[in-house]
């Protein structure tokens, strides 16, 4: 190995060389906790150097095109011998900006990683893989510039755990442990009623999953998270609804309360993609889509009207769950458009509600009550989806 880092180039993406020792500290830090937890197929630890190098690499690729079009591109590091069924080259390729894009056209459909190894001093492309195991170091190129570092989950199942995101010169490392907020228990406290990712815990996150799904489209998309069995949302509500859904769609319900014992493990988790992936349609729709806490779909394309008995939102909290994030008080029509602004208000009115908003240019917000402040909080998580 020591021998390989001498070989290795020097790295000409200076944020290549910023956060490869921050990274390389997460994956040792969280495959040392999976190993002490009884997880089995697990990935090799990615030393700082590979990280610093693929970084580099793929950071000229992206800005590189292919027939007129920009590459995208998701780079795996595992070994051939940790892949299931993979499709191995005949030849490995170097790992060269121009490799990359050679490869990528042919890797554009989700799902699909390169598989990238070191040996004999050199890295190298050794083919695809569909599957990779749990906490494996990968790097997706979204568009040019733009790069996301981000690890696998242990059971396989839903958005990997994004860690770094890459735009040119700025680095946003993902704050998991909130320290940003540390200081201002408040904005901790508003955050636990969020439906945000958590790192190592592989239990599923329904809204995570669906907030991934609404970003899909590209259309934008409002979800409104009401509390089981309460009609006091429908004050803020314009009636008659244009859709309700009658009964409520509870596909997603049904798969999530089914007994882990009884589930089969891939029909399982294809069949809660697809019920999740049904609902995430709808936010297309415009207007609000109404889910309960039960994840059961009330309505869609629903209107939200500022409750009769209520005042306009004036002021909003906004953070970001970035190291070194700092807390921002303004107004709502700061903080994005109408589905931003309608969100808010609702919260406002209904404060044992969430909401969720997925803007056209793929930003992601989470609205919540903040009961210590008196004021709704916009947790900004379009980097966690990415």
């Amino acid at each position: 190995m020591s021998n390989f880092l001498n070989m290795l180039s020097e790295p000409t993406y200076i944020a290549a060389r910023m956060v490869a020792t921050t990274i390389e500290t997460h994956f040792a830090e969280h495959l040392a906790e999976a190993r002490l937890l009884g997880s089995s197929d697990l990935a090799i630890e990615p030393p700082a150097a590979i990280i610093e190098a693929i970084i580099d690499v793929a950071f000229w690729a992206s800005l590189r095109k292919e027939e007129g079009r920009s590459p995208k591109i998701s780079i795996s590091l595992l070994p051939p011998y940790q892949a299931n069924s993979p499709l191995v080259f005949g030849k490995p390729l170097r790992l060269t900006p121009h490799n990359l894009t050679k490869l990528a056209p042919a890797v554009e459909s989700p799902g699909i990683h390169l598989g990238v190894w070191f040996e004999n001093d050199e890295l190298f492309v050794w083919g695809t893989t569909l599957q990779i195991p749990g906490i494996c170091f990968v790097l997706e190129v979204v568009e040019p510039g733009l790069l996301v570092i981000k690890h696998s989950r242990i059971d396989g199942f839903g958005k990997f755990v994004n860690i770094a995101v890459l735009k040119g010169d700025v680095i946003k490392i993902i704050d998991e442990d909130n320290a940003a907020l540390a200081s201002c228990h408040a904005l901790l406290n508003s955050l636990l009623g969020m439906p945000l990712p958590v790192f190592l815990n592989d239990s599923i996150n329904v809204l995570v999953e669906l907030s991934a799904s609404m970003r899909v489209h590209g259309r934008g998309g409002l979800v409104l998270i009401v509390p089981n069995g309460s009609t006091e949302w429908q004050q803020s509500i314009i009636h008659p609804i244009s859709y309700p859904v009658i009964p409520a769609f509870d596909g997603i319900t049904q798969l999530i309360q089914q007994d882990p014992r009884e589930r089969v493990k891939t029909s399982w988790q294809d069949g809660l993609r697809k019920a999740i992936d049904i609902v995430g349609g709808f936010t297309a729709v415009d207007g609000a889509t109404i889910i309960n806490r039960d994840y059961e779909l009330i309505a869609f394309g629903t209107k939200i009207a500022r409750s009769e008995v209520s005042t306009p939102v004036d002021q909003i909290v906004t953070t970001e769950p970035v190291v070194d994030g700092v807390a921002e008080f303004i107004h709502p029509g700061q903080n994005g458009g109408t589905r931003h602004l309608a969100a808010a208000q609702f919260v406002y009115d209904q404060r044992d509600a969430i909401a969720l908003v997925a803007s056209q240019d793929g930003h992601f917000t989470i609205f919540a009550w903040s009961a210590h402040f008196q004021m709704v909080h916009a947790h900004r998580i379009d980097i966690l989806l990415l």
